[in-house]
């Protein structure tokens, strides 16, 4: 699959028509219509501009290689509360307490890596 069929194939998940597509990253309809057929190069100012309208991993646009779009912090936090909640009390506490380790690990790390920058 071409980098012009994932333009296509993307909008079309987005269940946008080319008119709206074309106005959410500011180029024309027949611009577009020249993208998705493969007319006119996709160049990095359009990459650009799709990856940070619609959340879509370059990788996967430029490539084909990857997930179509990004997970969002959302999503991670809504698959966590979904897996947290059917724990048992006892293992949420695990997991509280693992996340409290990771935090004290983070913060020395930052403080390390801190300390060696201004070194």
């Amino acid at each position: 699959m071409t980098i012009h069929q994932r333009l296509l194939l993307l909008r079309k998940t987005l269940k946008l028509t080319q008119a709206v597509f074309a106005e959410d990253i500011s180029i024309s309809n027949g611009y577009l219509a020249c993208l998705e057929i493969g007319i006119r190069r996709v160049n990095p100012r359009i990459i650009r501009l799709i990856c940070t309208t619609y959340n879509v991993n370059k990788r996967w646009l430029e490539t084909g290689e990857g997930e179509m779009f990004f997970k969002t912090p959302g999503d991670k936090l809504d698959k966590i509360k979904d897996i947290f909640t059917q724990l048992d009390p006892v293992f949420q506490d695990f997991v509280l307490n693992q996340m409290d380790g990771l935090i004290h690990l983070q913060n020395h790390q930052d403080a390390k890596n801190s300390d060696s920058e201004d070194g």
